[in-house]
């Protein structure tokens, strides 16, 4: 229960940005049957809601119309550590270190054609940041072949694995172990964790929490 309660996003700013960064979702709601049905999306997250597009017709429509009550969930796996960076011999140690939001709320397909026009522009302003479109308008027919999903939160939760359990040398250590096997994400991962990199070597920068 200790690293439980060590491993809980606890400012919410940072479980924005985080939201604001990542690019896929999912959202899962309940079909006719029972089932959890679960799809990857784009989203943005504004107003304190997250916004989608979609086809206006398809089952999660149908779902979303059946029962409101949706999750929705985003990752990012920074980095598998594998055992041997604890023990060579054991490899129940190997570990993932990443972050992840679940949503639970209400679902909404959203008819006001002002709010259709505003998710839509803030999608294109995510995924496109450089511009080069029209912004939309509230008389444009594309309106209407398009479906847009708000989901109004009623719980926020974050989880976050970056070795803030581990004391300082443990934690510089397993820097250093990231660094030297050269993955394609170290800095970034190190970076996360609160070091720069120095002459090939990670140096701590910040000890802040999230």
């Amino acid at each position: 229960m200790q690293l439980l309660g060590k491993l809980v996003i606890k400012s919410r700013d940072k479980i924005i940005q985080f939201l604001n960064n990542e690019h896929t979702g999912r959202i899962s709601s309940i079909d006719k049957n029972g089932y959890p049905q679960i799809i990857p999306m784009n989203f943005v997250f504004i107003n304190d809601s997250i916004y989608m597009h979609s086809h206006t017709k398809g089952e999660k429509l149908d779902n979303i119309r059946q029962d409101s009550k949706v999750g929705f969930e985003v990752d990012r796996n920074l980095e598998f550590l594998p055992s041997y960076f604890f023990d060579p011999k054991d490899a129940s140690l190997a570990d993932t270190l990443y972050i992840s939001v679940v949503i639970k709320g209400k679902a909404i397909i959203i008819n006001d054609v002002k709010e259709k026009v505003l998710a839509l522009n803030e999608l294109m302003k995510k995924y496109q940041p450089e511009g080069k479109y029209d912004l939309m308008n509230e008389n444009m027919e594309v309106l209407r072949a398009v479906a847009v999903i708000k989901i109004i939160p009623n719980e926020i939760n974050g989880k976050y694995k970056i070795g803030q359990n581990m004391s300082i040398e443990e934690r510089s250590r397993l820097a250093e172990n990231i660094l030297n096997k050269n993955s394609k994400t170290a800095r970034d991962t190190l970076e996360i964790m609160g070091f720069g990199v120095n002459d090939g070597k990670p140096v701590l920068k910040t000890d802040e929490e999230w």
